[in-house]
């Protein structure tokens, strides 16, 4: 690749410098060869492809957003998520309608001031009025919108540990997997410090804090519905990143230090399999691997498997060479399903007794 890439930047500057060796000669020559200066004709075919170009790109966007919906992200699955859709809703409308007016502009003044022999150029060294236009503006839009999307981000990120009945729950990151603790009855998590990591304590925790006793490690996170839950996050060795597409919500995970997030999840796992977006969603992505499976098949390999939905925990930083399976499945349940799932899960001091007695 870098040979290719060398080969491409030695290429093009040979271009640069027969385009440069042309326009000296042109600029040297007296009676210089009009063939290659653009007429009337050829301003007028330019004029005209630069409005043909413009109104491709509005048809071309137009189809993407038409034929490519299915792989937008279906509604929020969490409370915040409402408010971080409508930023996100009014940012694109905002972008989409500068672009469109812009764009149509400056097309359409390519197309109507092309070059014509008979004409002279004019132009107006300033303008005071037009430049205050178009800087305030501008001003106003962006300072309305920055300043709606950091009362929006502070609304997000507004961790209330008092406020109402959360649940404690760690996310631990190491290379390339999650693991999650659920803070037991006393819903306070243990200490705990990578110095501690020895035999199934995986994560470190402090065996001396009491805290810890009642602990319960996973291998795969459960919420329960409609209530809210406070994420500490920790990694063992490198920069990851917990990644919750469905719930909107993304926190980098740093070694060395504890970083939070909180959300409420409002849709089960059930509810969001038989929304009738998804439903058609996951038919499409079952179509597609059917036809893989196909090739695969005929190449004498093992055929995809039928895919299912399930919310999941990705990791959304490069952290190694495994970074693209670095995930776990979420599964969002009603609160009676959530406590009697966490009940067959073995505390940290269980796990502790186990390890002894073997």
């Amino acid at each position: 690749m870098t040979v290719f890439l060398t080969l491409v930047v030695i290429a093009l500057f040979g271009i640069t410098l027969w385009q440069m060796s042309k326009i000296l000669k042109l600029s040297q020559l007296k009676n210089a060869d009009n063939s290659q200066v653009a007429n009337d004709k050829d301003n007028n075919i330019q004029g005209k492809l630069m409005l043909g170009f413009v109104i491709f790109m509005y048809l071309l966007t137009i189809y993407c957003f038409v034929q490519y919906r299915s792989y937008f992200l279906p509604e929020s699955a969490s409370e915040h998520g409402v408010d971080y859709d409508q930023l996100m809703f009014i940012s694109m409308v905002l972008i989409m309608f500068v672009q469109i007016i812009t764009q149509g502009l400056l097309h359409y003044f390519a197309y109507k001031y092309r070059g014509k022999k008979e004409n002279k150029a004019l132009f107006f060294a300033d303008n005071d009025k037009l430049e205050f236009i178009w800087t305030i503006i501008p001003v106003i839009v962006l300072a309305g919108l920055i300043i709606y999307g950091l009362f929006t981000w502070t609304d997000i990120m507004n961790i209330d540990e008092e406020e109402g009945d959360p649940l404690i729950i760690e996310l631990y990151a190491y290379q390339f997997d999650w693991r999650a603790r659920y803070a037991g009855q006393d819903n306070e998590l243990g200490k705990a410090n990578v110095r501690f990591i020895e035999g199934v304590n995986t994560l470190g925790v402090d065996a001396s804090d009491k805290y810890g006793n009642d602990d319960k490690i996973t291998t795969e996170l459960h919420l329960p519905v409609n209530r809210k839950v406070i994420f500490k996050m920790r990694s063992q060795d490198v920069l990851h990143s917990a990644y919750m597409p469905f719930f909107r919500a993304q926190m980098n995970v740093v070694p060395g230090m504890i970083t939070e997030f909180a959300y409420t999840p409002t849709m089960t796992s059930e509810e969001m399999k038989n929304d009738p977006y998804m439903i058609d969603k996951v038919a499409t992505i079952n179509k597609i691997r059917r036809e893989k499976s196909k090739k695969l098949v005929a190449a004498g390999e093992e055929p995809l498997e039928v895919y299912e939905f399930e919310y999941y925990l990705l990791c959304n930083k490069i952290c190694g060479v495994s970074h693209y399976n670095m995930q776990m499945k979420i599964v969002v349940e009603s609160e009676e399903d959530y406590n009697a799932w966490l009940k067959t899960q073995p505390t940290f001091k269980e796990q502790l007794s186990a390890q002894a007695s073997n």
